[in-house]
C-alpha cells in the first residue's frame, strides 16, 4: 500500500504565550504543496493475502526504510529508520488500536526537505496512518474511520493531521484543529533549501527566549483577515503581502545566513517570502508558473541555498496511489 503526501507551508504562524502543558497557542494558516513524499506499507513476517496474491515473508516487526525521491536533492542521514522514526510510531499506533502486531516495512521515499519547516516527518506519518489502516482494517466495515485517523494523526505531531487533510486550512491550539480555509486558484511556489535543519523546539525555545529579553507582551494571535481574503479571491500579490510568521526572527537568529536568501529573492521579484515554518527552508511566492521559473532559475545560480525547487499549491493531502 504506498501513499503519497504533500509538504506545507505555513502562509501564517501566530505564535501565542505559553500554555501549562509547555506547548504554545497557535494561529497557523496551513498550505499543501507539490512536493511529495511516498510511504509503502509492505506486510512483513507469516502470511499475507493481498490481492489475490500471498506474501510470506520473516524480516522482522516494523522495519523501516528511507531513501531519496529520483531527481531530489534532499539530505536523509539524519532520517532515523527505528522505532522513533515518526512514521514508525504512526504503524505502531494503528496496529494498537485495531490490536494486530505492527509486521510491516515502511519504505519512505522522500522529496520533501528534512528539518526544514515543510513538516516532511509528519507528512510521512500521515501517510503510514493510512497506509497501514488500509492494510489491517476491514474494508467493508472500518473500525478507523477519517476522524478517528486525525485522532491519532494529532497525537502524534501538531502536524500530522494537515498532511492527512492537505488543501489550505486554518489550524488553532497546537495547530491539530483544522479548518478548511475557501482558497480559489493556484499559487506558484520557490523553496530554498538549506544546508542542515533547524530544530523545532529549538526555534521556539528562541522565540521565547527574545520575547522574554525584550519584555514582550505576548498577545492573543489572530487570523489574518487580509491573507483570509486573499486565498478566496486567488489575489497571489495580495497574498504575498500578508504573509507572516512568528518564529521567523527566532530562526534568523539561529541561522543569520537565512537574511541573504530572503533578500536574493526579494530582489529576484518574488511578491511574497518568509521562511517556512521553524526553517531553514524559505518559501517565495511568485506572481505566475512561469514567474516562478524564472525565479527559481535566478536563486539557483547566486549560491545563496543548497537547492532550489518549485511547487504550487493547494494540492490534496495523504492520496493512496
Amino acid at each position: 500500500m504506498t501513499v503519497r503526501v504533500p509538504a506545507k507551508v505555513n502562509l501564517q504562524l501566530g505564535v501565542g504565550p505559553i500554555r501549562d502543558d509547555g506547548y504554545h497557542d497557535l494561529v497557523t494558516v496551513f498550505h499543501a504543496v507539490s512536493l511529495f513524499d511516498e510511504v509503502t506499507a509492505e506486510p512483513v513476517g507469516g502470511t499475507h493475502a493481498a490481492e489475490g496474491l500471498t506474501i510470506v515473508r520473516d524480516d522482522g516487526p516494523l522495519a523501516v526504510t528511507v531513501e531519496a525521491a529520483p531527481g531530489a536533492q534532499v539530505d536523509i542521514g539524519d532520517v532515523p529508520t527505528g522505532a522513533d522514526n515518526l512514521a514508525a510510531r504512526a504503524a505502531q499506533l494503528v496496529a494498537d488500536r485495531l490490536g494486530v502486531e505492527p509486521r510491516v516495512r515502511l519504505r519512505i521515499r522522500k522529496a520533501i526537505p528534512v528539518a526544514g519547516g515543510m513538516a516532511g516527518g509528519s507528512a510521512d506519518a500521515a501517510a503510514a496512518l493510512v497506509a497501514c489502516a488500509r492494510l489491517w482494517d476491514d474494508g467493508e466495515e472500518p473500525r478507523l474511520d477519517r476522524e478517528e485517523l486525525l485522532e491519532l494523526g494529532a497525537a502524534l505531531g501538531s502536524d500530522v493531521p494537515f498532511a492527512m487533510l492537505g488543501g489550505t486550512a486554518v489550524g488553532l491550539g497546537r495547530g491539530e484543529r483544522l479548518t478548511p480555509a475557501l482558497t480559489r486558484g493556484t499559487f506558484h511556489w520557490v523553496f530554498a533549501t538549506a544546508d542542515g535543519g533547524l530544530s523545532t523546539p529549538a526555534v521556539y525555545a528562541e522565540c521565547d527566549r527574545v520575547r522574554e529579553a525584550q519584555g514582550e507582551r505576548v498577545a492573543w494571535p489572530q487570523v489574518s483577515q487580509n491573507l483570509m481574503t486573499a486565498l478566496a479571491t486567488g489575489d497571489a500579490k495580495a497574498l504575498g503581502a500578508a504573509l507572516g510568521n512568528d518564529l521567523q526572527p527566532a530562526a534568523l537568529l539561529l541561522r543569520p545566513s537565512l537574511r541573504r536568501t530572503l533578500d536574493a529573492g526579494r530582489d529576484l521579484g518574488a511578491i511574497g517570502s518568509l521562511v517556512s515554518g521553524s526553517g531553514p527552508t524559505c518559501a517565495f511566492l511568485a506572481e505566475s508558473e512561469n514567474h516562478a521559473a524564472e525565479l527559481a532559475a535566478e536563486l539557483g545560480g547566486l549560491g545563496v541555498a543548497r537547492a532550489v525547487v518549485r511547487a504550487h499549491g493547494p494540492v490534496p493531502g495523504a492520496t493512496v496511489i
